[in-house]
């Protein structure tokens, strides 16, 4: 399975940045999320971050509606996750979740 940009922009369309520091960025998560029309949990998200080779941490808080990621900033540079938060750079974040999404089914 591929995932096309165009998903990706959709799908980011539901988190807004809280706080980024290099290594931890938090994001608020709309409940909207839940109609997106994919049937994710939360617990799926958690656990298909948890598998990304770079993500040390994942904590979601549902009382807040947010979910803070940890990560090494050498294999996923901050860069990296300011542009998928400001939805630029798309074909790049593209490529790299796919890679890791393919890295995950093996």
């Amino acid at each position: 399975m591929e995932i096309r940009t165009e998903e990706i922009v959709r799908l980011l369309s539901y988190f807004s940045l809280i706080h980024h520091v290099k290594g931890r960025i938090r994001l608020r998560v709309n409940p909207k999320i839940k109609e997106h029309g994919k049937g994710w949990k939360i617990e799926d998200i958690e656990q298909l971050a948890q598998k990304i080779t770079g993500i040390t941490r994942v904590k979601i808080n549902k009382i807040v509606a947010s979910i803070t990621i940890e990560y090494d900033a050498n294999i996923l540079p901050m860069h990296l996750w300011e542009d998928l938060t400001q939805g630029t750079n798309t074909q790049e974040v593209t490529q790299r979740i796919n890679a890791a999404y393919k890295e995950i089914q093996q």
